[in-house]
């Protein structure tokens, strides 16, 4: 098949400031609340196995 479609247009200085912000004011603290819940998920379960703290 023969794609004679035209590439996507470069993005503009708006548009990526607003992926700037996006991804620094909503991404950055939804992953950093995701590691830090998951890392004390992870020390909850090795103490309820264990019955004791790690390290």
């Amino acid at each position: 098949m023969d794609d004679t479609s035209d590439p996507a247009p470069p993005s503009t200085k708006q548009e990526e400031w607003r992926s700037f912000l996006f991804l620094t004011a909503v991404m950055a603290p939804v992953v950093t609340i995701g590691v830090v819940a998951g890392w004390g998920f992870a020390v909850w379960i090795y103490q309820l196995i264990t019955g004791d703290l790690p390290g």
